[in-house]
């Protein structure tokens, strides 16, 4: 019994024993599995839809192999994989359920078949010959001989095909089935689609129908909104009439944002433009301009350029500078450049060419056709053979092969640049220059030229160029700004208060959601990100906010394709609306505008109270009446009001002709009506035209919003902010 007593009086020592060998042994498990979650389920588990997993690394991993080359901030990339992710499984489902299916040989048509008609548009939009931008069948029957006669390995292991050719056929495989199939439901439901007799025949005199009549509208502007007094019962009454315009099926929130913009300063700019200057010298001394420029972030073009294509900057010094010689430091807009002139001579409005073009589909092609090349070019240059005959025999050019590979006359820009250049730039008639483009290896002889009445001098030149951007140093002081705006406010409205102090403006974001990347004039990027997952509490290095709390981080914010901080934030978060229907508080501020118009049309209604006629309507409000005439009950559009007033037009057809309706709140002011002439429907609507009119609009609408229809009864779970 003492023992029993003893273990009683001891018993949180027991508790806590069994809890912490407990979590040992859960600790165990997870280091045994890494991918278990303390409580069950994956650590990796980006989401579920309908059941169907999809894994962080499996999501990663086709990621990397579609997008590794796509530059950009990557988010838009995920959620359209995303989005892919989703309706492939949503699709997957819905055609189980149905029956449907993409057997073998319906796949294999789909992937090459001969009828372009039934082949997949992820095919024909894919393979496409740049050249003739046509369907490349040649590429696509090279590849399916390839993958139905099993030699894919040996096709990679020989370099002939990428490494992982075999995981993007794949992919794509999936796509195409993912797509045939949500064409096959969508069918199935347009189809479904049908408008009856009696529909046709309303839709028909709707449409059949018009009216002329006399109007006066008073625009809300009438009333200044100094001259409006709203209450909570005006906000209530609107919200409550609109309260289903409002529901969403996400939690949003909004963030209040101060901006500090990262401007250059005047020491800025004078230290780039020393830079320039200290470079002008050596430039006009450089031997090699091409590799100068590559060492000093500038640029050369092989092309030459007439003066009025230059910047107006230079362009009329350039033409009365010495070749060799170096113009500069100049400001360029935003821009400090030094400018060398090259060269200057006359091109030709037009030459006269012929080639010989091998196309090169990979690293190997390439090598292998380049060497082709080299030996047809050595052929020519002996004499051993002639253009015509090794062009009919070798070019790949299918549009003029058989003649030889004459091109004709053309003018400058007409051939893509390196072609282009080589064609009017540089070669002369009678010797043969190799070129790469795009298309594959050229061989060219240009054997024409002709040249305008008034020929003008053109220039090659090179450049050295420094866009005016904020040093580190003024980088580093406006984020010391920032920084100390954060730091002494902890709560938005003191953050509010400082920034006015300072006379730094707040600025209010759009409704986010979880995933989104982008926050109002901040723009996309991952500073946007992270924004986003500190404001709805994802980071778990970080407590998750409440409304008025401000972001223990200042956030920066880079331009796309510039390497320096253009803005800093210091935000907080303004409101968190839940998903569903809000309350009307959550909604005041959105929907003042449409409150105070509301205001303002009763305030006008009440002001034409006791008017009988339109003149005396009008000139109270120093407007004019306005005819309509031919106006359709379906478009309800009023051509001198610009815009479309449904109210109005109903109301126009509903009172009798030459009555004058009471005061109607339309979506641009305050209307008063007067119907003058209604014509008699000229003649029986065709009902089968209009039932085929009607049903293709309706089948439209159902191809555009069945996926989004299925989506939003989905069962999705989204876990993408935990890793993104």
């Amino acid at each position: 019994m003492a023992l029993i007593s003893q273990i009683r009086k001891q018993k949180w020592l027991l508790v806590g024993s069994l809890a912490a060998a407990l979590f040992l042994f859960i600790a165990m498990l997870m280091f045994d599995n890494p991918n278990q979650s303390f409580f069950g389920g994956s650590q990796t588990l980006l989401g579920d839809i309908n059941g169907r997993k999809v894994d962080y690394r499996e999501f990663s991993q086709v990621h990397e192999m579609l997008y590794r080359n796509a530059g950009g901030d990557g988010f838009s990339d995920r959620t359209s994989l995303w989005n892919y992710f989703v309706d492939e499984a949503i699709v997957e489902q819905e055609a189980q359920a149905l029956g449907l299916g993409v057997s073998k040989t319906e796949l294999l048509e789909l992937q090459f078949g001969d009828d372009r008609s039934r082949l997949s548009p992820i095919i024909s939009s894919r393979y496409v010959n740049q050249s003739t931008q046509q369907l490349d069948r040649e590429q696509l029957n090279q590849l399916k001989d390839i993958i139905t006669s099993g030699k894919v390995d040996q096709m990679i292991s020989e370099n002939k095909l990428i490494p992982d050719f075999k995981y993007r056929w794949a992919h794509q495989e999936k796509e195409v089935i993912k797509d045939r199939l949500q064409t096959k439901i969508t069918n199935m439901v347009a189809k479904a689609m049908y408008t009856p007799t009696w529909m046709a025949e309303m839709i028909g005199n709707a449409q059949g129908e018009t009216i002329d009549f006399l109007y006066v509208q008073v625009p809300f502007d009438e009333i200044q909104n100094s001259e409006v007094t709203l209450s909570d019962d005006d906000f209530k009454a609107y919200f409550n009439e609109n309260k289903n315009q409002f529901k969403q099926d996400q939690e949003t929130r909004k963030v209040e944002y101060a901006v500090f913009n990262v401007l250059p300063t005047a020491k800025d700019s004078a230290d780039i433009r020393q830079r320039i200057a200290d470079l002008a010298v050596p430039f006009a001394e450089a031997e090699n301009d091409s590799l100068f420029v590559e060492n000093n972030y500038g640029t050369i073009d092989a092309a030459y350029f007439k003066k009025d294509a230059l910047s107006a900057a230079i362009a009329d010094t350039i033409f009365k500078m010495a070749n060799g010689t170096v113009y500069g430091p100049y400001l360029d807009l935003n821009t400090y450049k030094a400018v060398k002139l090259l060269d200057k001579k006359v091109i030709p409005d037009s030459v006269k060419a012929r080639h010989i073009l091998l196309r090169a589909e990979d690293q190997n092609g390439a090598i292998a056709a380049n060497k082709t090349i080299d030996s047809l070019k050595a052929l020519l240059e002996t004499g051993a053979a002639t253009f015509d005959s090794l062009a009919a025999k070798f070019s790949q050019d299918p549009s003029n092969a058989s003649k030889g590979g004459d091109l004709g006359f053309f003018a400058p820009g007409t051939m893509v640049k390196p072609f282009n250049d080589v064609a009017f730039f540089e070669a002369e008639i009678g010797k043969v220059y190799k070129v790469f483009t795009q298309f594959g290896i050229h061989l060219i002889e240009v054997t024409d030229r002709k040249f305008g009445s008034n020929p003008e001098s053109s220039v090659k030149v090179a450049y050295l160029s420094q866009d005016i951007i904020p040093s580190q140093a003024t980088q580093d002081a406006v984020r010391e700004e920032a920084l100390q705006l954060q730091e002494e406010n902890t709560t938005l409205e003191a953050l509010r208060k400082s920034a006015a102090a300072k006379g730094i403006d707040m600025e209010t974001s759009p409704a986010l959601k979880r995933n989104d990347y982008a926050v109002g004039s901040l723009g996309a990027g991952q500073g946007s990100r992270e924004l986003v997952r500190w404001t709805f509490g994802v980071d778990p290095s970080t407590k998750p906010p409440k409304v008025g709390d401000v972001s223990p981080e200042v956030y920066s914010f880079q331009n796309q394709g510039e390497f320096y901080v253009s803005k800093y934030a210091v935000a907080g978060l303004k409101s968190i609306r839940p998903a569903g229907i809000p309350t009307f508080a959550e909604v005041k501020d959105e929907i003042e505008p449409q409150v105070i118009n509301r205001k303002k049309g009763e305030m006008i209604k009440a002001k034409m109270a006791g008017k009988t006629d339109l003149g005396s309507i009008a000139g109270s409000f120093s407007v004019q009446v306005d005819t309509a005439t031919s106006v359709s009950f379906a478009s309800a559009f009023i051509q001198k009001a610009g815009a479309a007033e449904p109210k109005v037009v109903a109301k126009a057809f509903k009172v009798d002709l030459n009555q004058l309706s009471e005061p109607l709140v339309g979506n641009t002011g305050v209307f008063v009506v007067k119907p003058t002439n209604k014509p008699p429907v000229s003649s029986a609507a065709n009902i089968a035209q209009v039932r085929q009119s009607s049903q293709a609009t309706t089948r439209g609408t159902a191809r555009a919003r069945l996926i989004q229809s299925l989506r939003s009864s989905a069962d999705i779970e989204d876990n993408r902010s935990k890793f993104f």
